[in-house]
Order: structure tokens, then sequence, then C-alpha cells
């Protein structure tokens, strides 16, 4: 049995995968576009892994790094 096959005796398959995988592609290209990652949103919108680089990405590559502390010029 070939996945065309398997996908068109069974499309509720083919629906379990997309509720599975919409949900982590929409939550790591709203990160990638918040933190300003242009290739890494690219990557994720182009690539499918059934949500596993989706995952990664939020859990682990996406996390926002903290921002350089502000330095003030000392007058003497």
């Amino acid at each position: 049995m070939g996945f065309e096959q398997m996908f068109t005796s069974n499309p509720w398959i083919a629906i379990l995968i997309s509720l599975w995988v919409l949900p982590w592609k929409a939550v790591a290209l709203w990160k990638a576009a918040k933190n300003d990652s242009k290739p890494w949103f690219v990557v994720l919108l182009i690539l499918n892994t059934l949500g596993i680089l989706e995952i990664l990405y939020i859990f682990v590559f996406g996390k926002k790094k903290p921002a350089a502390p502000l330095t003030t010029p000392i007058n003497s």
C-alpha cells in the first residue's frame, strides 16, 4: 500500500496530520517573525517536517536572546 492509496482510502489520516502540523507551524512562524529571523521564517514556511522542525525552533532555536544592556555615557 503506497502513500497515495493510504490517503485516498483513509482521508482522516491527512486531517489528523494537518491538525497536528498547523498549530506548530503557526506558532513557529509567528515566533520567527517576532524575533526578526527571516532565514528561519523562510525555512519553516517551505519545509514540511510534520512539526519536528517547528517544535525544535520553538523550544530550542527560537529563544529570544537578551538585549544588550544600555550604556549611558558618564559626563564628568
